[in-house]
């Protein structure tokens, strides 16, 4: 067949210009004529297809509704055989293809129907038909733009063997040729699942999980699907999804806020479907600048058309950030990436509609938010979108030719007479929005060889007044966007046809169309309440505001409760009221607020809800277990259970027990009121009946599932004489090797008393009881060793009595021997102050709700009469005994509830106890040890001090102080008191005299110590220190009259390494007088002493041994006169010197390295610095000493040491170390390797720069700042100058060199005298004047200005301006001269002195800090 197209030109204008015919050629034959119709429509579809190549060139295919190219067929088979549907979709999004059969959806998981999908081709097979496969199948598809449909029958038939030999045609009808296939359920069981991810925008995230399929088959796989926020996700540029046997995977490779939302994977099988679910977070990322707004998100496309689009969005949320001032929106034309700004200024709303598109071309948007601080980052792109006339294709139309002809055209391509268009019809609006309305028409029946197109008046109400919109772009398409439009106002439209040939008449107006008025953003959401729901998420609900305002969704922000601290909790619109907050701190308590979102933004906050605290939501318990028989007697039965592994957060407070006859299904309760243990007597049964027995159990929220029912139990009476089953079987203290088993006592103790126990284990899955102890343990507790670290074991226990060894008891639940990580042990020790025995356990698990309980025995301590004390913070507890007592022995157990079994024991042997009651005692009844016994000092005005000094004494120490047997008081004017730091215990008696002869007693307690100590004062003893009270007393009052020190002087060491002396003066006059002395130097401080306060201080600055010396204060005025003296050197400096190296050795910093021009210098910073400070240097381990080689010095601020002229041995470790009496500090630093060669590298930059600087050309003086001078005079401008080598000299002139004639002479005199001599100088001579003067090693360049006044005139007043010298730098490289070569055979040590000579007397920009 052959296609002939005759093309027209194409533009933006008029691009029908020229009629199109597509013909093509068939048979025409019977069939075909009964087919022509499916034909036409086919021939139709194809013109479409070509067409869209021909005209519209972009690289995403066009957005159009999906379409059938190829139908679906009917057929007609027989049973047991395969068949298969096909269609073929076109559509952009791609549609999607759902299968229906007979109307019904079609059960895919079932596994009966294979579909597949590959591009547009998409199939349906059954691959054995049978007779229920009979139906109508239809195939819908489906995109955002609208749908379309495909039906076929199938009719299966059952085999005949008139219409066919078949081998097998003797079988009936009913009987299958192929085995049968089952029904099959396929159960599935999450392995690993996905949690919440936190994320931000730019990053990627990854959900997976892995499942166990059961029964695995390679033909009944389930199908994964993944939703978000009930959306169906599928392979896309933004989502990759992965689905193998046994796992999925989505991945998102570029997260946005678009991304943000809950992620569901269904495992759809046919028995039902298996789902998990958690949330994903997406942040905003880093903005661009500061403040700056989040991006927004949901980018959506509306009402494309020839030349605009309407694009609409989601706000950000600003929760920290500025309110958001607009938006602007920006486009790209698919296949380039020039990004280009739609609005000149930010809008409001978030919906733009924009025009100005060329039709045909496809385009992506974006969105960018503003406020105060700038712009956000663009939104996430939009699908990409074609600018099209949505009506063009339904213009098509067929016509036949006859015979082999068939013509496809376009309506208004058919050949007819030149005349105008009819109205359109049935115009109505669209869609309405504040300044918009998008309206929609009929076209007009139209047969004209002519392009046609449209135009729209628009009136406003109770006008007459009809205005035309567009007047400068004809409309090709039924359908247009009136922008411009004013908000809240009644408008009617009409639409008007034209061509060539004319305007036809109007179209009937619209009614009145009123566009919407702003109502501003929606009311705050109303009460936010928060509820618990796990041990990380909160549940938030609220109110809706009671003006929605066309309401979008929610956001929602959390605050840790006391802080402002805002973060948001969801980054895109939530459009529920409920939602849960993910990824909160277990424990914490949180508030929330909620705010309401439409297209103009944020309402304000909610109120904050109510503070709540994170923790898991409480729930019921699950089931009890395993339901033993303890006793029976033919009347009743004692039954016994395992409690529920699972609480649900809360106690279980109560069980029920149910009861049945063996066969029955109907449960009878048996217990009323519910039972607090798990031991139970049902009594009133019948003897010789068979029961089943389940157990609920109960906590505050409410019942739980029932256990699974027990086993057969027969009422019959127990005679035998074995005992019974123990029962309640724990397993604590697991450890590799060794586990500790507990248990009841059994209630059936057979013809005589139990007399031990012996326990038996096993590993798991065998049958082989192993008796871990031979002897019968009378206790009901042992500790089971020699098991297999990693081994999972059962234990169950038996009693003994005399007629032998009795029934076991019900296994334990499994136990695998192996250590908790981290686990401890019960440590006990005995108080070094209180005498305690004490028992300490820290846990290396606690959890919300755990709790230490402790035991002795493996019974639960309950009586603590005795003292006994449980104390717990953390998770550390202690046992202590505070009145312990020799029956205090035993193994004493502690264990942690809501734990992995945390646990641990302590033996305490009887002879154990009783060297710990020992040591306890003599902690208790402690003897005070004294650093000196009772003794006396006479003090000023004769009083008498009896003083002590014990080794240590506590706040809570007590003492007496006795005289003769008889106790002194300490009330006034007597003194007695203590201090703690010291030890110190005194009694200050005023007044001694001859009735106070006799002997002195002090009697301390402190806690359960004691002490005495005596002081006889007698005979001569007595008599001497009567004398001295009295001397004392008389001087006293000859002296103190007068201005006197209350405290004498004393050298004080601050904090900040400041030395300072002090001392206090008393009884001062306004005329007293205060005088600092140094070695009977008067010294005048900064400040004068304060008199006022009676306290003075000298500051002493840069203190060293220059600053040593004997200093003295006097207090005088006409009353007399007071000195007090201190000799600040000996210990005193060495003690003063000791606390600045305590000081300065605490706050020393690392050890930084510092070039020089001489060398590398090491740094310690710390807070003062001395040379009389133990301070010591090393290299390695060889302590160093100052030398030419090494200078060792420093500021008041750090401690410096200096390698001159540094070489390859002086590399390697440097340390410093400040030694105060009681510590040693030192700080470290590598000088070797980079750090080494980068030193060494700035030492030779600055030694050269130095060299320069020494060496460079200068102007040692000579030049003034300022001439002045009479016109016709002689100047001459002298100055000195310096260098090496020589500098060259020359001058300036504002700018200009100098060049020597008769008038301006330059010269230079014994290379170092420059001058510059102008003859008869006259007015153009004034100005300034610049010499330069420089080497290779850089010069310097001095102004001088010159100022010429006329014979006569009053000598102007020099005002001299200081102008800097400017430097001029040298030439790089630096050239230094090389020195000559030794003879010697070590060249280094000859060129050190020589180099550290030359060295230090250059001048470093990093001056050097030396003693």
């Amino acid at each position: 067949m052959s296609v002939w197209i005759r093309r027209g030109n194409y533009n933006h204008e008029f691009h029908h210009k020229q009629s199109q015919y597509v013909v093509k050629e068939y048979s025409s034959s019977e069939a075909m004529e009964e087919r022509y119709e499916h034909k036409t429509q086919a021939r139709i579809q194809d013109v479409v297809r070509r067409k869209v190549v021909e005209k519209y060139v972009h690289e995403e295919p066009m957005i159009r509704g999906p379409k059938f190219l190829v139908r679906l067929r009917s057929h007609t088979v027989f049973g047991n055989t395969p068949i298969k549907l096909f269609c073929t979709v076109e559509g952009f999004p791609m549609p999607i293809v759902k299968w229906y059969k007979d109307d019904v959806i079609l059960d895919i998981s079932s596994g009966r129907y294979l579909v597949k999908a590959k591009g547009g081709i998409h199939s349906l097979e059954i691959s054995r038909c049978s007779t229920n496969d009979t139906a109508q199948y239809t195939a819908v598809a489906s995109n955002i733009h609208g749908q379309a449909s495909s039906q076929a029958a199938v009719i299966v038939k059952r085999f005949r063997q008139e219409d066919e030999f078949c081998p097998y045609a003797w079988f009936p009808f009913t009987e299958v040729m192929l085995p049968q296939v089952h029904y099959t359920k396929i159960h599935i069981t999450f392995l690993e699942q996905f949690g919440p991810v936190f994320a931000t925008e730019g990053d990627s995230a990854t959900l997976s999980a892995t499942m166990a399929v059961n029964p695995n088959l390679a033909n009944l796989q389930p199908e994964a699907q993944w939703y978000r926020d009930e959306t169906h996700l599928f392979d896309s540029k933004w989502v990759k999804i992965e689905t193998g046997r046994g796992f999925t995977t989505l991945t998102l490779p570029n997260l946005y806020k678009d991304d943000e939302g809950l992620y569901t994977l269904r495992m759809v099988t046919r028995g039902g479907t298996a789902q998990h679910s958690a949330f994903v977070s997406v942040a905003d990322g880093p903005p661009p600048v500061p403040g700056a707004p989040g991006a927004p998100m949901d980018i959506k496309i509306h009402d494309a058309n020839r030349d605009y689009v309407i694009v609409s969005w989601k706000p950000p949320n600003t929760t920290t950030e500025g309110p958001i001032l607009g938006y602007f929106v920006d486009k790209c034309e698919v296949g380039t990436e020039n990004w280009t700004q739609c609005n000149d200024h930010p809008i409001k709303i978030c919906k733009y509609p924009v025009s100005g598109l060329f039709e045909g071309h496809s385009y992506y948007f974006r969105v960018r938010a503003v406020n105060s601080h700038g712009i956000s980052k663009p939104s996430r792109m939009s699908d990409p979108i074609a600018a099209l006339d949505p009506t063009e294709f339904e213009r098509l139309h067929s016509k036949k030719l006859g015979g082999k002809l068939d013509v496809v055209s376009y309506h208004d391509e058919v050949e007819a007479e030149g005349k105008p268009p009819g109205a359109p019809s049935e115009i109505h609006v669209s869609e309405i929005d504040r300044t918009y309305v998008v309206l929609s028409w009929k076209s007009p029946p139209y047969s004209c060889n002519v392009p046609m197109w449209y135009y729209i008046e628009k009136c406003m109400a109770d006008s007459g007044a009809w205005q035309r919109v567009n007047t400068k772009v004809p409309i090709r398409s039924p359908r247009y966007a009136v922008f411009d439009l004013a908000e809240g106002k009644q408008y009617k439209f009409r639409v008007l046809s034209a061509n060539i040939h004319g305007t036809s008449v109007p179209s009937e107006p619209t009614g009145l169309v009123e566009t919407l008025e702003l109502k501003g953003v929606p009311s705050a959401p109303g009460q936010v309440i928060a509820t618990t729901e796990t041990d990380t998420s909160v549940l938030i609900q609220w109110a809706p505001p009671k003006e929605p305002n066309n309401l979008i969704g929610y956001y929602i922000d959390q605050c840790v409760k006391g802080s402002k601290n805002w973060v948001s909790a969801n980054h895109k619109p939530h459009k529920s009221t409920k939602f849960v907050v993910s990824g909160l701190t277990k424990g914490e308590t949180y508030v929330f607020r909620v705010q309401a979102i439409n297209e103009l933004g944020l309402s304000e906050e909610s109120q904050e809800s109510a503070p709540l605290t994170v923790k898991a939501a409480l729930s019921t318990p699950s089931a009890p277990y395993d339901i033993a028989l303890l006793n029976c007697d033919g009347h009743s039965m004692v039954l016994t259970w395992k409690k529920p592994l699972y609480s649900g957060g809360a106690k279980i407070k109560d069980y029920y027990v149910d009861k049945r006859r063996s066969g029955t299904k109907e449960w009878r309760e048996v217990n009323v009121p519910p039972l607090a243990e798990r031991l139970y007597k049902v009594e009133g049964l019948t003897e010789g009946a068979i029961y089943q027995f389940q157990v609920h159990a109960a906590n505050v929220v409410g019942l739980g599932p029932g256990s699974k029912h027990s086993a057969d139990f027969t009422c019959e009476a127990w005679t035998i004489p074995e005992p019974g089953p123990a029962y309640d079987l724990t397993v604590c203290e697991v450890r590799d090797h060794s586990v500790v088993v507990q248990w009841q006592k059994p209630i059936y103790t057979g013809s005589g008393p139990i007399t031990g126990y012996h326990v038996e284990y096993a590993k798991k899955g065998t049958s082989d009881w192993i008796t871990a102890n031979e002897t019968a343990v009378s206790q009901r507790f042992l500790k089971v060793t020699d098991l297999e670290e990693g081994s999972t074991y059962l234990f169950r226990v038996r009693a003994v009595n005399d007629a032998g060894v009795g029934l076991a008891s019900m296994p334990s639940d499994s136990i695998t021997a192996k250590a908790v990580a981290g686990s401890q042990e019960v440590s006990c020790v005995v108080d070094g102050k209180s005498g305690d025995i004490v028992l300490s356990f820290e846990s290396c698990q606690i959890n919300e709700g755990s709790q230490f309980i402790w035991k002795k025995d493996y019974k639960e301590i309950t009586d603590f009469s005795k003292g006994t004390v449980i104390k717990t913070e953390g998770n550390h507890s202690k046992l202590i005994f505070k009145n312990p007592d020799k029956e205090d022995f035993g193994t004493f157990s502690v264990s942690v509830t809501n734990t992995e079994g945390i646990s641990s024991s302590y033996a305490i042997s009887s002879e154990e106890l009783a060297k710990m009651l020992a040591l306890s005692y003599d902690i208790r009844h402690p003897i005070i040890p004294l650093k000196s016994e009772l003794a006396y000092k006479i003090l000023e005005r004769g009083r008498m001090r009896f003083w002590l000094q014990a080794e240590e004494i506590s706040p809570n120490v007590t003492y007496k102080f006795f005289a003769n047997n008889i106790e002194l008081s300490g009330a006034d004017p007597n003194k007695m008191r203590h201090d703690i730091s010291t030890g110190i215990i005194e009694f200050i008696m005023d007044c001694f005299t001859e009735e106070n002869q006799g002997t002195y007693t002090c009697q301390i307690t402190d806690g359960g110590g004691k002490a005495q100590s005596s002081l006889v004062l007698i005979g001569n003893t007595f008599k001497a220190a009567l004398a001295e009270a009295d001397f004392q007393r008389r001087e006293y009052i000859r002296v103190k009259e007068g201005p006197h020190f209350s405290e004498f002087l004393l050298l004080q060491v601050g904090e900040d390494c400041s030395v300072t002396l002090f001392c206090k003066v008393a009884n001062l006059k306004k005329d007293s007088q205060f005088h600092w002395y140094r070695e009977d130097k008067e010294i005048i401080p900064d400040v004068k002493p304060d008199l006022a306060s009676g306290v003075c201080k000298l500051p002493i600055k840069l203190f060293s041994l220059k600053t040593a010396g004997v200093y003295k204060a006097t207090i005088s005025d006409d009353r007399g006169k007071d000195m007090s003296q201190i000799d600040i050197s000996g210990k005193v400096f060495d003690e003063a010197i000791n606390k600045l190296c305590q000081l300065a050795g605490a706050s020393a910093g690392e050890l930084v390295i510092s070039c020089t021009a001489t060398g590398v210098q090491l740094q310690c910073h710390m807070k003062y610095y001395t040379s009389e400070m133990n301070i010591t240097w090393y290299h390695g381990d060889t302590k160093l000493s100052p030398s030419d080689k090494i200078v060792i010095g420093g500021t008041p601020a750090m401690a410096t040491m200096e390698v001159v002229e540094p070489v390859e041995k002086d590399k390697g470790k440097y340390s410093i170390v400040i030694t105060d009496p009681e510590n040693t500090h030192k700080r470290t630093v590598d000088l070797s390797g980079e750090v080494y060669e980068k030193a060494y590298a700035e030492f030779l930059k600055l030694k050269a720069e130095a060299y320069a600087e020494k060496n460079r050309g200068k102007v040692v003086g000579g030049l003034p700042d300022v001439v002045t001078i009479m016109e016709k005079k002689t100047l001459s401008l002298t100055c000195t100058v310096c260098g090496d080598p020589k500098p060259q000299v020359s001058w300036l002139k504002s700018g200009a060199e100098i060049e020597p004639d008769d008038q301006y002479v330059v010269s230079m005199d014994q290379g170092k005298f420059a001058s510059l001599t102008i003859k008869r100088v006259s007015m153009e001579d004034s100005g300034r004047y610049s010499m330069i003067v420089q080497n290779k090693y850089g010069g310097e360049s001095v102004d001088v200005v010159v100022s010429v006044y006329h014979h006569g005139e009053k000598i102007p007043e020099a005002k001299p301006t200081v102008t800097p010298k400017t430097i001029i730098p040298p030439k790089l490289p630096i050239e230094m001269p090389q020195p000559k070569p030794q003879p010697a055979p070590s060249p280094a040590p000859s060129l050190a002195p020589t180099r550290a000579a030359l060295g230090r007397g250059m001048k470093s920009p990093t001056p050097t800090r030396r003693k």
